[in-house]
């Protein structure tokens, strides 16, 4: 059995995952800010200025004793070193294709992980779901679909996101440690190939970092914005159902899609409407059945 997260206390995981999801959500905004640094420079920065973060908070919260015990462990080194290189790929992945001025395939990418959370918490979690929620399944998987296959350029890309997440939260919740803990093992594992990208990538054209106070300024926040949302998640990840916790990951991408629409101005194609109505149909049953079950065991709604 992992140990008790710290963060416990509280008795559902929804607060986290809807605080991780609004940020990762609104993500693009930041990006944007930053997108005349390379996306490796940037992602070495971003470890980089994380592990000060993680390691304020371990020292407030006195978890240093579970940080060393976790770092002796083979089995827990091994999942948390899986789950580094996993989230490490998704954020070059995501990075790259912001920069790049691929929203909707960034939102493509965290449409369709949701149904590959569905999909590994059947097989590898053991859990079941009703006949209901399997219906919210396939409205969303026809949504994804038809959405994915309007954008099939973008379709590599998407996929390479999906799965990367998918399989971090998967590495995350087999990980006996706690989420403050496990994310400051993460960061330390990822630390001398940050250091490697960001001097590799500095050699020709020396660094971002030191041009201007403006990118002086944000760099070091990127730290605060990948640990933040990253516990909360890890958090969420360790007290709900894995495909609930899929559903609620809708949220993410339905904001990257409004500011990629709204804010960057890409163009709406009726396809992607029709997709966009589709998942909200689906998720609308899958809450629909959620509350229903509450109401019928009387449990008041999270």
């Amino acid at each position: 059995m992992p140990p008790k997260d710290p963060a416990s206390d509280s008795p559902s995981g929804l607060p986290h995952a809807i605080g991780a999801y609004l940020v990762w959500g609104l993500l693009p905004l930041y990006l944007r800010l930053v997108h005349s640094v390379p996306p490796f420079e940037f992602v070495g920065w971003r470890l980089i200025f994380t592990l000060p973060v993680c390691l304020a908070i371990v020292a407030l919260r006195r978890q240093g004793a579970e940080v060393l015990a976790a770092l002796g462990n083979p089995r827990t080194l091994g999942l948390l070193l899986l789950s580094a290189l996993l989230i490490g790929a998704n954020w070059l992945l995501y990075i790259t294709a912001i920069q790049e001025g691929h929203v909707f395939a960034t939102s493509l990418g965290y449409y369709i992980n949701p149904l590959m959370n569905v999909l590994a918490g059947t097989l590898f979690l053991g859990e079941k779901l009703n006949r209901r929620q399997w219906t919210a399944v396939a409205i969303a998987a026809a949504g994804v679909s038809l959405l994915a296959w309007d954008a099939r350029e973008m379709l590599g890309i998407a996929l390479a996101l999906a799965i990367t997440f998918s399989g971090y939260g998967l590495a995350r919740r087999f990980a006996p440690v706690g989420s403050l803990p496990g994310l400051t093992i993460e960061t330390i594992l990822l630390l001398v190939p940050a250091i490697g990208i960001v001097v590799w990538q500095t050699q020709d054209h020396g660094t971002a970092f030191g041009r201007d106070m403006r990118t002086d300024l944000l760099l070091p926040l990127s730290g605060v914005l990948t640990a933040i949302p990253l516990l909360m998640f890890a958090t969420a990840t360790r007290r709900m159902n894995y495909s609930t916790l899929g559903f609620i990951q809708y949220l993410s991408p339905t904001i990257v899609f409004l500011l990629g629409l709204f804010v960057f101005h890409e163009p709406l194609r009726p396809v992607q409407l029709v997709c966009f109505l589709l998942i909200w149909t689906a998720a609308a049953v899958f809450v629909w059945d959620l509350l229903s079950r509450r109401r019928a065991s009387g449990q008041a709604p999270a």
